[in-house]
């Protein structure tokens, strides 16, 4: 098995039918994305868990299933808890609205089976943010859900500027890596504009130009060049000789 086969079978504990295509028809190719991918997903400015987690939610926001799924794996093998995910995807919600809760439901359900507890999906899909987080509540069980109650609560209550405020604050996870994955969503879809603002809070809540690169290359791998291009018209120039 050649080394960028053996490295996904790593990842995904098999080849992923793309993966094995892509070497069928160009090793070369398959060996230069997986060169770009493992320099990526390594620790940087943000940590590869960090970098799953972001990567699964910004998928989520964008309606895009597969990428989704496959990076809730890496934010569960590399340590996030089952509680911290959904946080990551209330930003998702945030930017998409009932849609993103709707398909966040099946990563959650997914995360739970890779931590030996089985959490089957609805017959039904839950008609509406609502109560797809109550039934992630439910599947939690004894674990701490005070913060997904009280976010279902400002979601019943239809408090908007309440929810955001108490979505994009500190939680299990915090307001920085929020505000982080809520720029991601806009550039994913190759909405610099939309970004840009985002990416002013970001920085506001302490994130440097080096997080916001690192956001730039996890979007690429999951949107593709486009999305370099979106993030980097507002991304500052960084001073030769200098270090974030």
């Amino acid at each position: 098995m050649s080394k960028a086969l053996q490295y996904f079978k790593e990842v995904y504990d098999t080849v992923p039918d793309w993966v094995q295509k892509m070497h069928d028809y160009s090793p070369q190719v398959l060996d230069t994305y997986t060169g770009i991918r493992g320099e990526i997903m390594q620790d940087g400015a943000l940590t590869r868990r960090e970098k799953d987690a972001l990567i699964a939610s910004m998928n989520a926001a964008r309606l895009y299933r597969r990428s989704m799924i496959f990076h809730t794996k890496g934010a569960i093998d590399f340590g996030y808890s089952v509680p911290e995910l959904a946080e990551f995807f209330l930003t998702a919600y945030l930017y998409k609205g009932d849609q993103a809760i709707q398909l966040a439901i099946e990563a959650i359900s997914y995360a739970l089976e890779l931590n030996d507890r089985p959490a089957p999906l609805p017959s039904s899909s839950p008609k509406s943010a609502g109560e797809g987080i109550e039934l992630i509540i439910s599947w939690l069980g004894d674990e701490d859900t005070s913060y997904l109650e009280q976010v279902k609560a400002l979601v019943d209550a239809q408090d908007e500027e309440a929810l955001h405020k108490k979505i994009m604050g500190d939680g299990l996870i915090s307001s920085h890596l929020k505000h982080l994955n809520m720029a991601g969503n806009f550039i994913v879809e190759l909405n610099g504009e939309g970004a840009s603002p985002w990416m002013e809070k970001a920085r506001a809540v302490g994130a440097s130009e080096a997080d916001l690169a690192d956001i730039g290359y996890i979007c690429i791998l999951t949107a593709g060049i486009p999305a370099w291009f979106e993030l980097s018209d507002s991304l500052k120039a960084k001073n030769p000789g200098t270090e974030e």
